[in-house]
């Protein structure tokens, strides 16, 4: 308003009249108070500086990662804590952090994900991450980039814990796969499954035919795809008028073995009690 013209005594006025509506110090809303959570947010950016993201779990909550929280704003310089919102700083600020999302200047998707690492629990943490998957937003590279320029952050392990089933696993062919699970039971004392038996006309890639227990080795390339999500589960069903119970098991399963085999054995004394 300054830039336009106007002086002290011509905003007091405004105020007085009841057209501008003080909401920080340089931020006013303009002839009403009923503003939108959004129009909330943005305030609180811009009375953090010219520099201010919002951040964290408002960032999250703008990418629509997390159910409306605390307004957190970070800035690359110091300021004062304000009233209304959260203040962080953060001299690692680069241009692929930033973004806007209906024109509010956000910290990028990668750059929340690392942030919230900071303020959200673990359970909380691993549902954003999924929630960005979901949407399309997930981008595992773009994630480690920002943690390799904000080194010692609280939440790094914690977010590393999470990120661990993105990784994939050991890339190994799907024979490789089926060895692996078949070396899991000979060290763990599983008695040996039958191999590549057809049941209601579908090819089971292991099965202990005496419990009705079917394993099937789930790779991320061949089965995480719209038409293989709706066919493993029509599988699934033909499968069960047969007494058959099917477990799928990923290549994460697979390095978690000590967990698997426990499972495993688990079932085969349920279905064998």
């Amino acid at each position: 308003m300054r830039e336009l013209g106007l002086g002290r005594d011509s905003i007091r006025g405004r105020v007085a009249a009841g057209w501008l509506h003080p909401l920080y110090r340089g931020v006013y809303a303009v002839g009403h108070l009923a503003l939108t959570r959004r129009s909330r947010i943005l305030a609180a950016v811009l009375a953090a500086g010219p520099d201010a993201l919002a951040s964290h779990r408002c960032a999250a909550e703008l990418w629509d990662l997390l159910h409306p929280g605390p307004i957190d704003i970070t800035t690359p310089r110091s300021r004062r804590p304000r009233v209304g919102f959260v203040l962080h700083r953060s001299r690692s600020l680069v241009p692929e952090d930033r973004a806007l999302v209906d024109n509010i200047p956000v910290t990028s998707v990668a750059r929340t994900l690392v942030d919230l690492a900071e303020v959200l629990t673990e359970r909380r943490l691993s549902n954003a991450v999924h929630e960005a998957e979901i949407q399309k937003q997930f981008d595992l590279t773009a994630i480690e980039q920002v943690l390799a320029r904000v080194p010692g952050r609280s939440g790094r392990h914690k977010l590393q814990r999470v990120l661990k089933a993105y990784g994939g696993g050991p890339q190994l062919t799907r024979s490789h796969y089926e060895r692996a699970f078949l070396d899991i039971c000979d060290r763990y004392d599983i008695a040996i499954p039958q191999s590549a038996v057809s049941v209601a006309g579908y090819e089971l890639d292991f099965l202990w035919p005496t419990h009705g227990l079917a394993v099937e080795m789930d790779d991320q390339a061949t089965h995480y795809t719209t038409r293989a999500y709706y066919g493993d589960r029509r599988r699934d069903r033909a499968l069960a008028p047969h007494g058959i119970h099917v477990v799928r098991v990923t290549p994460l399963d697979l390095q978690n073995e000590k967990a698997l085999a426990r499972e495993v054995k688990d079932i085969l004394a349920a279905k064998a009690a």
